[in-house]
């Protein structure tokens, strides 16, 4: 295997060690002093249900939760209102479109609904500057909990 990819590789199960550890918090009761760029893990009744990487930590946590944030920001609310739609089906047609259903008048509450919701859960993070390390650890964290609400499809 290639050394620096080992080297990157070494460092992911104790990264997530240190995200495990952490105290949950939530969007609401963020510490003062937070890493800037990282991973993030939400969390509900012990559940894990998704895994994102930013370096932004603090701005794109209270993203996932704006009330006027669109189906860009709040990437996570938007996939929990389509799986309790079922409207799980990607499209590019403007009809069942991201677009469409964040303004679609019996999908919009449900939208709304879920950023509250993700609003009040758990959520973890850690610092991790690198952007490879970033990668492979949020793909790691992902696996190793299982998030159902990860992919990492191709669009």
């Amino acid at each position: 295997m290639n050394e620096i990819f080992r080297n990157f590789i070494e460092t992911l199960e104790p990264s997530y060690q240190r995200l495990m550890e952490m105290k949950p918090v939530t969007v609401s009761t963020l510490p003062k002093e937070i890493p800037s760029s990282g991973i993030y893990l939400f969390s509900e009744d012990n559940l894990h249900l998704y895994v994102g990487r930013t370096n932004t930590i603090r701005k794109r946590l209270k993203k996932h939760c704006y009330p006027s944030s669109g189906h860009n920001a709040a990437t996570f609310a938007f996939r929990l209102a389509r799986d309790i739609t079922g409207q799980t089906t990607a499209t590019y047609k403007e009809k069942g479109s991201r677009q469409y259903l964040q303004k679609h008048p019996a999908f919009e509450p449900i939208f709304i609904a879920q950023k509250e919701r993700v609003k009040k859960m758990s959520v973890r993070f850690i610092s991790e500057p690198d952007p490879v390390k970033q990668a492979l650890l949020e793909m790691y964290i992902s696996v190793s909990l299982t998030t159902p609400h990860n992919d990492f499809d191709n669009h």
